[in-house]
C-alpha cells in the first residue's frame, strides 16, 4: 500500500490545480515529511511532467514550476503551523508573498524533486524556502541532481470569513 501524502491525508477533496488530489486535470503533487539528521526536517515531493506541461519541446513551462513550488511550500507551511499549534489538522493557508528564481531550464524528461523547509514562523504564518531539482540518470546509473529553481514564500493561516477558510 502506498503511503498517503499530506494532501491525501488532510485534504482529499481539495481541487487545487497544483496539489489537489481531487483535481484529475491538475498537477496532483504529493508532499511528504522527511526527517534527516543532518538537514533537519523537510517536506519533499517527486513529480513527473507530461508533454502539455512544456514551454517548448523538452523544457518545462516556468508557470508550472511556480505552481509546483507554491503548492509544495504552502503545504510545508500548513504542516508546520499545525505542529506548532499542536493541532490535529492543518490550518488552511494561502500565499501572501512568493518569489521564484529560475536558475536554468528544467528538462521535462527529468524527475522533479521538491524540497522545502521552514525559515521562520509565527503562530499564523510561516516563511518557507524551497528548491526544485531536476533529477536525471548518468550513463553509469548514478543520479545527476541539478537545482533549476528556488523560492521563498510567506504563507498565512486564514481565519473564518476568508474564501479559502474551508477549502480543506
Amino acid at each position: 500500500m502506498t503511503r498517503k501524502s499530506l494532501q491525501e491525508t488532510y485534504a482529499p477533496s481539495n481541487a487545487c490545480f497544483g496539489c489537489g488530489p481531487a483535481n484529475a486535470k491538475g498537477l496532483r503533487i504529493r508532499s511528504f515529511v522527511l526527517g534527516d539528521p543532518v538537514l533537519g526536517e523537510s517536506v519533499v515531493a517527486e513529480w513527473r511532467a507530461e508533454p502539455h506541461h512544456e514551454a517548448f519541446p523538452g523544457m518545462l513551462n516556468g508557470g508550472i514550476l511556480g505552481a509546483l513550488l507554491d503548492c509544495h511550500s504552502n503545504w510545508t507551511a500548513a504542516w508546520h503551523l499545525m505542529r506548532r499549534a499542536g493541532a490535529e489538522t492543518p490550518p488552511c493557508t494561502v500565499t501572501a508573498e512568493f518569489h521564484v528564481k529560475l536558475l536554468r531550464p528544467t528538462p521535462s524528461s527529468a524527475l522533479i524533486r521538491l524540497r522545502a523547509t521552514v525559515a521562520d514562523s509565527t503562530d499564523d504564518r510561516a516563511t518557507i524556502d524551497a528548491v526544485l531539482e531536476a533529477v536525471t540518470q548518468a550513463a553509469d546509473g548514478a543520479e545527476i541532481v541539478k537545482p533549476t529553481a528556488t523560492c521563498r514564500g510567506v504563507f498565512v493561516a486564514v481565519k473564518e470569513g476568508h474564501p479559502a477558510f474551508h477549502r480543506w
